[in-house]
């Protein structure tokens, strides 16, 4: 390991570098941690790989749903990859050294597809909404231009919001302790380093989050008050079964999502316990993008008969085969995590 390099300036320091102490706290659970993290990430890039390979050749799932939902696959890649690495490294040698820079990339990028994953679901809730409620206008309204609308605006939307946060952050003078007590760079236990007051950082960020969540979040409400009062009316219970099962895939990610992420950053950066920190961040960074393929793809009938129809037809196109694999191995290891 790298001697941790700072500049002294006064009572201040310009930091270089900053020491990641993960789950130091929990001696003798490392490697057993290690293993069960690992795991978790294997299956969220697996499950997620098979997602994109399923809908990228089934020409039956080339619709605006799961259009959609390879964005949402591969932003949930982009997103743990953004953390896991390093937290495996901390869990497997302990305490890591990373970068002043490598922070800066890290907390943006963790942001960045925070707030994009916002945008995407409630443009998903929006497809939704229309194919349920407005079956006619469908194919017009959501149309190839508005689908690549909606998820371009989801993405240029992530990556611009978490710059004014990230460039107040790390532009607060720092103290001499370098060492954050969380398993990557997130807000609250690099606030705590700085050596001026933090509240007017603490409260922009506060008015951001709140705008670029509870706008998407209110619109997906929105959207599901709409699906239901279309679904009652609908006369048959098979109807009805139907319309359900297409959001309930959805629903059931939403749910995880906005509950695990609220919870967090509902409580102020300066009051939040460490250890309470991880806990809820190891949800929504690990646990929850685990999930997202397993019920997209174990939930879904349409992806379920998919995945069925490019298993029996793998010997016609050698793309297939490794689809096969990955969906072997998917469920072996989503059967062992959970």
């Amino acid at each position: 390991m790298s001697p941790l390099r700072h500049v002294y300036m006064g009572n201040l320091t310009t930091i270089k570098e900053f020491l990641l102490l993960g789950f130091g706290s929990l001696h003798g659970l490392q490697f057993f941690l290690f293993g069960i993290f690992l795991g978790m990430y294997v299956v969220t890039l697996l499950g997620n790989l098979l997602i994109l390979i399923v809908i990228s050749l089934d020409r039956n799932l080339q619709t605006p749903m799961y259009f959609f939902l390879s964005n949402f696959s591969f932003l949930e890649i982009w997103y743990t990859t953004s953390i896991a690495p390093k937290m495996l490294q901390t869990l497997l040698v302990g305490p890591q050294v990373i970068s002043f820079v490598g922070c800066v990339v890290q907390f943006y990028f963790f942001g960045s597809m925070a707030v994009a994953e916002c945008f995407l679901l409630a443009a998903m809730s929006y497809d939704r909404y229309l194919a349920i409620c407005s079956p006619l206008q469908y194919p017009s309204l959501m149309n190839l231009h508005m689908c690549v609308l909606l998820a371009s605006g989801s993405w240029l939307g992530g990556f611009l919001t978490p710059v004014v946060t990230v460039a107040m952050t790390f532009q607060l003078p720092f103290c001499a302790t370098y060492k954050i007590d969380h398993f990557f760079c997130d807000l609250a236990p690099v606030l705590k380093l700085a050596c001026s007051d933090t509240e007017i950082v603490e409260k922009t960020t506060f008015l951001l989050a709140s705008f670029v969540t509870m706008v998407p979040f209110l619109l997906t409400v929105a959207s599901y008050i709409h699906i239901v009062a279309a679904v009652l009316r609908i006369p048959s219970a098979a109807g009805k079964q139907r319309a359900f099962s297409t959001c309930s895939s959805h629903l059931t990610v939403v749910t995880l999502y906005y509950g695990t992420l609220g919870t967090v950053y509902a409580i102020p950066a300066a009051t939040q316990a460490a250890v309470l920190n991880k806990i809820f961040s190891l949800f929504y960074t690990v646990v929850t993008p685990m999930v997202n393929p397993i019920v997209y793809s174990l939930r879904n009938k349409d992806v379920q008969k998919a995945v069925r129809r490019l298993m029996r037809e793998n010997s016609k196109h050698p793309n297939l085969l490794a689809a096969k694999v990955y969906l072997s191995v998917f469920v072996s290891l989503a059967v062992c995590v959970l």
